[in-house]
């Protein structure tokens, strides 16, 4: 569907090109969504930034997603949550909070965070299947953000319908009827590294 992370940026550049000269915030979520964002700043003539939030893994089964979390301790846990011990679940947010607050001191050297108060923010990922990372990111800004928008190159209809309980705006290219993964929607989906979210972050 898309030939990689910069050909969905492309296209939402598009679909956002009417917040050209507006001076956007631009928010990533890393590590997949900064290239996007990068390009989309760019683009827009608008600022970059990340948003970190991480996602919560079930206990014994890691590849599980059953909410997410930011940096700021929002949680935001999915309906299967309720199947797990709540101590398993505080166990999984300390270590997750954690690494948050690591990746935050390795960005603040870069760039200390940009206020988003007043300004038209733009959240952008590469996509999502349930959208509990995004709505997190999303929690964080309310009530800050004049105008927020979730921008993501694919995602389920019902990460889709998630989101647009919390944003003021969802963007999304594609929202296909059948939707495994992330993945299976870019040609190339090669894994983002830390070295080159720090190198987008410095340009």
């Amino acid at each position: 569907m898309f030939r990689d992370r910069l050909d969905a940026a492309e296209h939402l550049a598009e679909r956002l090109s009417h917040l050209k000269g507006s001076n956007p915030l631009v928010l990533a979520i890393p590590r997949g969504g900064v290239p996007m964002g990068r390009y989309l700043a760019d683009a827009l003539e608008g600022e970059l930034d990340v948003v970190l939030v991480r996602k919560l893994r079930a206990p014994g089964n890691p590849e599980f997603a059953i909410g997410a979390i930011s940096e700021d301790g929002t949680m935001k846990l999915d309906e299967a949550a309720s199947h797990y011990p709540q101590a398993a679940i505080e166990r999984e947010a300390e270590q997750q909070r954690k690494l948050l607050q690591q990746r935050r001191e390795r960005y603040n050297p870069v760039r200390p965070p940009i206020a988003p108060e007043g300004r038209t923010v733009v959240i952008v990922d590469d996509g999502s299947a349930t959208g509990a990372t995004m709505e997190a990111a999303l929690k964080t800004l309310q009530g800050r953000a004049e105008h927020l928008i979730a921008a993501l190159g694919v995602a389920s209809t019902s990460a889709v319908d998630r989101l647009a309980a919390v944003a003021d705006e969802v963007v999304c290219l594609e929202v296909p009827p059948r939707f495994m993964a992330v993945g299976q929607f870019y040609v190339d989906f090669g894994q983002v590294e830390e070295a080159e979210v720090m190198e987008l972050l410095e340009e």
